[in-house]
Order: C-alpha cells, then structure tokens, then sequence
C-alpha cells in the first residue's frame, strides 16, 4: 500500500470520526432537552403547564410546547408574558427552522410552501422582544400552524396586540394557545400538516391579587367581531382538546374560573 493511499484512507476515517461524534452529540443534546421537558417549568410564575395529550413536551427559554406528532404542531405553546418583556426592538426577522427538540421530528418549514397558508406563530415573536434568542427561536416549526393570511393578520393579530396590553396592564399574563387538533382535517406538505379550523386563546392572570382567567375561540376566519365574542369557558376548550389547562390550581378556584366566560374582569379598552 502507497503512503499517498495509506494518507488518504486515514483521512477518510478522521472525516468519518468527526460526523461520528458530531451525530451522537447532537443526538444526546436532543435527549437531554426532551427529558428536561418532562419537569414543569421553573420560571412560570405561580402558573403551571398544561397537560399533555401526546406526551411530549419541550421547554425552550421563551415558551413550551407540546408537540402533536400526528398534526406535525404544537398542541400547545405556553409562556409567561411580562411587562417586562414588552418591547420595541426590531430584530432582524430569520429563517425558519425544524425543532430538533422533538424527539419525533418536527414538521418542516417547505410544508406551507404554495400551501396558500401562513406560517402562522403561536408565541408570536412580537411578544419575545425583549433579546434575539428568545425572538429567534419563535421561528422555530413547531411554533408554527398553518394560518390563512387574512385571519393571521387580521384578527389573530388583534387578540395578540390586546394580550400585550393586558400583560402591561396587569404586570403580566401566562398565554396558552393553539389550534384545535382533531381528526379530519385538511393538510397541507408531504408531512400533512393538520390546518385547524379554530384557534383558540387562554390566559390566567394573578398579579392583580385576584386570580382571573379569560379564553377565546375563534373560527379561521378573519371577522370584524369585537374580541368579546369570542369569549368562552375555559371548561368548553378543554373539552373540544382533551388538555386540562391549569391542573396546578386549587380545585375550587380552578374550577369556578374555568366554568365561567365572563369577561367583566378584562378591560377591553
């Protein structure tokens, strides 16, 4: 054997070692983040975490989630907002990218590709302004549902800008959101991506030192409607989903606040 192929086959296996490594390092980061999803969240406040349907929740430093393999999203995503995370900062807006957290795989950016639909954000990156991490990684995919434009930038939108005020206005709201996920749903890419035919909205605010908590529901649809319409119990989402939202709560108030869709509460000035 020639040194020059003796050289070569060495270098070979040098370049195979590196990729090597590089995969079970990835592989076992991946692990740890999972596992590390399975605890309840340490920063949320006196807020806990939703249940999970799929059994497969992921923290990352602005939100969790619980990823719906069958739907290739988020069942939920769920995050504390502070008025101190509001913020005005115009971070440059960065490509979307798979989660390699989901141990099962999330979906792919190219699904919404010519789909027609948005690549609608859960944890809107308006609300994670306050550094570039926490902005960026709301573009990671499975913070994302499919969206039609008008309904993204229209309604959705609106509900969103009036979360930001009500977390200014209370110290801080805890957001848990996402699409209903059931059978029979179009898709949309080679991984059918479930679009939902409704969305909906929870929060629960305790700052004001009386625990209230609000949820929506809306159709995919844009709609003219004032956001009180679309107030509901928070009991009825629970049952359209199968997530018991705050299970961490003292039973009575837990509840009392999830049977009700008052909304006298919330300013919606």
């Amino acid at each position: 054997m020639s040194k020059r192929t003796l050289y070569s086959i060495i270098a070979i296996l040098i370049v195979l070692g590196v990729y090597a490594y590089e995969y079970f390092l990835v592989k076992e980061e991946k692990t740890e983040i999972v596992l590390e999803g399975k605890e309840t969240k340490s920063n949320t406040n006196e807020y806990f975490l939703p249940t999970s349907t799929t059994g497969q929740i992921v923290h990352h430093e602005g939100y969790s989630l619980s990823y719906s393999e069958a739907h290739e999203q988020a069942e939920w995503v769920a995050y504390e907002l502070k008025k101190s995370h509001l913020s005005n900062a115009n971070f440059k807006r960065p490509y979307f990218e798979i989660d390699k957290a989901v141990k099962t795989g999330a979906a792919h950016w190219r699904n919404y590709k010519n789909s027609g639909y948005d690549r609608g954000h859960l944890c809107p990156a308006g609300d994670r302004n306050y550094n570039q991490s926490a902005h960026d990684e709301t573009f990671l995919t499975s913070n994302i549902s499919p969206q039609e434009h008008e309904f993204n930038s229209g309604i959705w939108n609106t509900l969103e800008q009036k979360v930001r005020y009500w977390a200014s206005k209370y110290d801080g709201v805890f957001v848990v959101t996402g699409g209903v996920l059931e059978n029979g749903l179009e898709t949309i890419g080679d991984e059918h991506v479930s679009v939902p035919n409704q969305f909906y909205k929870v929060l629960i605010d305790n700052n004001t030192g009386k625990t209230k908590m609000i949820a929506f529901l809306m159709p995919h649809e844009n709609s003219k409607k004032p956001l009180y319409e679309f107030v509901v119990s928070v009991d009825s989402i629970e049952k359209l989903t199968g997530i018991d939202f705050f299970p961490e709560l003292e039973d009575t108030i837990e509840n009392k606040l999830e049977a009700s869709s008052s909304y006298k509460d919330w300013s919606f000035k």
